[in-house]
């Protein structure tokens, strides 16, 4: 009996809970942490989320109201604090409801991605709305230590601070119950979260105890120290939104995409993998090399069963442009010239051309090529390598017969096969370098 209770309450873990509800076993998202203005994927994505997400605002609206009322008949700066605090928890979901509303529309001429953005948009809005709470409560409280005011009604302040304990701790056990029921460790952290700030509360508590004990400053001080957790809470946001504004992605992200894109036995090798979230929606394009003898149908299906696997590992993935690359150089034995390997392709890009920059082995022996995903109309293509010596060497690429978007070099590229080089592209009177590096493969040797 008393176990049931703490498992209810969320101070215990169920033996069905997370950490055994199956699935492939890994990890999509880590640690999650709290912060106001970016929610988690498996938050957002499930009907039982968003549910939770209203529910959690309509109960802590509940509470800060209370507690602002009581604001206003005792002058207390640390009740004060402390509801701006629960106003700032309970306010992000507003801007989040707006932006999950407008996010659904369907993509446009003009939106060609959908309106997925606009949830940074409230981040920021979030964000910008809780820095302005905490500069306030900070004023206010200083202004009280230098210039102290009775407080009154010592009980209610007292009250205020309990019903903030309460509204917070039902918030807690209903998003661990939930989280717990959709498998979503961001929700469980947030309930964690919720409970936390339910101890906050208490300090309102501690600090009218002060006050009735002839400590007349322990109510700013509170108040103080609670401005100083909002601002915390400013830092952790701004981090957040800020990265998924600048198209940035939680560690382990790209390693789980190619993780995943490696499951496809047709796949040889992950070359480069792009992500970035739009709102709570992940994208990714990534390139795969397959055998060079891989038919244009075979390729569209190994394609297809990249952006399966991809979908069935990560959730939150709602969009995946995978691009197919012939793999000859990546093969393994050994190869014309005396060595093991070549070098690993590398991606190139810019404004004239895109595509991959690699050394192969053909009946001539090894050559540059370079196999364009976009090239601009007419252009030449000439790889230059940065020598040691300070020599540049330079090697023309022409097209390959019936394929103007493959460009092989006539001449093998000298050894060593490491260095800076530059892909300089030249078309309509316009010309372009485009930087790249090459490293030799872990136990290359060289013919003696």
């Amino acid at each position: 009996m008393l176990r049931s209770a703490l498992i209810w309450l969320g101070f215990a873990q169920p033996e069905s809970g997370p950490a055994h509800a199956g699935g492939h076993g890994h990890d999509h998202g880590g640690k999650h942490g709290h912060t106001h203005g970016v929610v988690d994927p498996t938050i957002a994505t499930t009907t039982k989320g968003i549910w939770a997400i209203k529910w959690s605002f309509v109960i802590l609206a509940i509470t800060s109201a209370l507690q602002l009322a009581v604001v206003f008949a005792t002058g207390s700066v640390a009740l004060l604090a402390d509801t701006i605090h629960n106003i700032g928890d309970a306010v992000t979901a507003i801007p989040l409801w707006i932006a999950f509303r407008l996010a659904r529309r369907p993509p446009s001429q003009r939106f060609t991605y959908g309106l997925g953005r606009v949830e940074d948009l409230a981040g920021i809005s979030i964000v910008g709305i809780i820095l302005f709470s905490a500069l306030f409560a900070g004023y206010e409280a200083i202004s009280r230590l230098v210039h102290p005011q009775p407080i009154t009604l010592l009980w209610a302040v007292a009250v205020a601070g309990v019903i903030g304990f309460i509204g917070n701790e039902a918030v807690a056990v209903f998003r661990i119950r939930v989280g717990r029921e959709i498998d979503s460790a961001a929700l469980i952290a947030d309930g964690y979260h919720a409970r936390t700030d339910g101890l906050t509360s208490l300090a309102v508590v501690f600090g009218a105890a002060g006050v009735w004990a002839g400590l007349p400053l322990a109510d700013p001080i509170i108040g103080l120290i609670i401005t100083i957790a909002i601002f915390e809470i400013v830092w952790q946001s701004s981090k957040a939104v800020f990265t998924r504004m600048l198209d940035g992605v939680e560690p382990g992200i790209v390693a789980e995409i190619t993780h995943a894109a490696e499951h496809v036995g047709a796949v040889q090798k992950v070359l480069r993998v792009r992500a970035r979230w739009l709102g709570h929606r992940l994208t990714t394009e990534l390139d795969v090399a397959v055998s060079g003898s891989t038919t244009v149908r075979e390729a569209e299906a190994i394609s297809a069963e990249v952006e399966a696997v991809l979908a069935d590992h990560i959730p939150a993935l709602t969009s995946a442009h995978v691009r197919v690359r012939p793999e000859e150089s990546a093969g393994t034995g050994q190869s014309h010239g005396g060595h093991h390997h070549a070098p690993d392709p590398v991606p190139v890009r810019g404004e004239m051309a895109e595509g991959v920059m690699e050394i192969i082995d053909t009946p001539a022996g090894e050559r540059f090529r370079f196999t364009a995903a976009r090239l601009a109309p007419g252009a030449q293509a000439i790889a230059v390598i940065d020598r040691p010596d300070g020599v540049a060497e330079t090697l023309r690429l022409e097209a390959e017969p019936g394929n103007a978007l493959c460009l092989v070099s006539s001449e093998a590229p000298a050894e060593p096969h490491e260095f800076d080089a530059r892909l300089q592209v030249r078309a309509g009177g316009r010309e372009e370098a485009l930087p790249f590096h090459m490293a030799e493969p872990v136990g290359h040797v060289h013919s003696v």
